[in-house]
């Protein structure tokens, strides 16, 4: 009997996750709920006059303390943590992964003047695509204008219900803003390379990788070739990891989408955002159907071909919302079911998780003039749409690749077109109802795009190979049972 492809299982695995977000959601006990407790206590009287002198001695009286907890769901106790550890575990192979890939991937290149020639092509296509991207989102949201007409009453009810974390996102960015114009080019240079690991600062680690990496070009080979062996067999016991990890996969995608079902009780709300969301989501879809067109002039690759290759990276990257706890995963298909080269997508593809955020940037667009649209339409002037583009372009370089990072950004795109910063809260509560699912689809191709370039890349350098056989976890296990 044939095994069943592994995005099958992820995708039945996910599909039975949100049928049971939904059953669980429908019964009481499910639900997270308020917990009011009465605690006797006793309350201090003192007895003054009209002159504030004291008049009789301090009384006792019986008093009650009302105490508001929160009692967590049944999925938020029991089914959320098998998520959490699967992303953990993806987490704790992504460092090494990345640090191994890129050393073995440059000093196998033999040649500097070949990483200048990547670099180059690499970055120049993700700026190319970004634009792309942000230039989709702000045509769209232009010709449909889905924020005109949104009742006033839906807007103060979303600034209720999400002041919080608007105030929370607007704190982080104004931490990103006084930091100076080239603290991001500071913070690419790490002091300890261990902290750095810690963090994990990505851009840190593949600038020492790379340093590293060409370090070892530089000294004589005989001296080198330990190291270099010592980073191949690394690579390829965490690829191994991987195969191991994602056995897991379809077990942890259903426990990820179960809490993502429960986290979302007021569905009045979405169904009122519904022409915000699907005006990103059909920008995310023209982002997949670019890539493909991409895949298939210059690669000369069937898009079904990719897309069946690649589908468990995606709806991976689908339940994590995360494309740096993806990473992995993104790297083992696109080396092992794409054929690119480990030369290169070792150093595309870290690259890529840190700077390349095309559905981040596209989300961005779409989202600045939405709110603009409801509460601030004086704002929306070319002029302001060309800083836009721009800032969104600069903000996606330095996006985190973790989940809600791009609503961080987009508090810096608003106040760059000078957005009145009284409104940012109920600017920002407008879209929180529905960023976690938008997140979710923005991060599906944050990665495409890294594997399509990657691929493009591999093609351009004769690096792309026609026939790659795939790794499985057992491949040597019989000779070591």
């Amino acid at each position: 009997m044939k095994k069943l492809a592994l995005h099958w299982k992820i995708i039945i695995g996910m599909v039975l996750g949100i049928l049971f977000g939904f059953i669980i959601m429908s019964m009481d006990w499910g639900k997270e709920k308020i917990v009011v407790k009465t605690i006797d206590a006793y309350e201090k009287v003192i007895h003054k006059n009209v002159n504030g002198q004291v008049v009789s001695t301090v009384e006792y009286v019986p008093a009650k303390e009302i105490k508001i907890t929160r009692a967590k769901s049944f999925v938020s106790r029991w089914i959320e943590p098998f998520g959490k550890i699967f992303i953990n575990l993806l987490k704790l192979i992504a460092v090494p992964l990345i640090l191994a890939s890129l050393i073995k991937g440059i000093s196998d290149l033999k040649d500097i003047s070949k990483i200048r020639t990547m670099g180059f092509r690499t970055i120049g296509i993700y700026i190319g695509t970004t634009v792309i991207a942000i230039v989709i989102g702000l045509s769209i949201v232009n010709i449909i204008k889905p924020g005109e007409g949104m009742p006033k009453e839906t807007i103060e009810k979303m600034k209720e219900a999400y002041q919080g974390n608007a105030d929370a996102m607007i704190s982080k960015a104004k931490v990103t803003q006084d930091a100076g114009p080239l603290q991001a080019l500071v913070d690419i240079f790490p002091s300890n390379i261990f902290q750095s690991f810690a963090e994990p600062a990505m851009l840190q680690v593949i600038f020492f990788a790379l340093f590293f990496g060409i370090c070892l070009l530089l000294i004589p080979e005989k001296k080198a070739k330990p190291l270099v062996d010592f980073f191949d067999s690394l690579n390829e016991a965490i690829m191994k990891m991987v195969d191991l990890i994602m056995l897991f996969a379809p077990y942890a995608v259903f426990a990820l989408m179960a809490n993502v079902i429960i986290a979302f009780d007021d569905t009045t709300i979405l169904v009122k955002l519904l022409g915000y969301a699907a005006c990103v989501v059909f920008g995310l879809f023209l982002m997949i159907c670019f890539y493909m067109l991409l895949i298939k002039i210059i690669t000369k690759k069937s898009p079904f071909w990719f897309l069946k290759r690649f589908s468990p990276a995606q709806l991976l990257a689908f339940s994590t919302s995360s494309s740096a706890a993806t990473l992995p995963v993104t790297m083992e298909r696109v080396e092992e079911h794409l054929g690119v080269d480990k030369e290169v997508s070792g150093f595309v593809l870290p690259v890529g998780a840190t700077l390349n955020m095309d559905g981040t940037s596209l989300y961005q667009g779409i989202a600045a003039v939405f709110i603009m649209q409801v509460i601030w339409p004086d704002g929306l002037t070319f002029t302001n749409q060309l800083v836009i583009v721009g800032t969104a372009l600069l903000a996606s370089i330095g996006s985190a690749a973790v989940p809600s990072a791009g609503m961080v950004m987009l508090v810096i795109v608003l106040e760059a077109i000078g957005f009145p910063e009284e409104l940012l809260p109920i600017g920002l509560a407008l879209i929180f109802a529905v960023d976690r699912p938008l997140d979710m689809c923005r991060t599906v191709v944050n990665v495409t795009g890294d594997a399509t370039v990657s691929m493009i890349v591999a093609k351009s350098l004769g690096k792309l190979h026609d026939d790659p056989k795939p790794k499985e976890w057992d491949d040597n296990y019989e000779n070591v049972k």
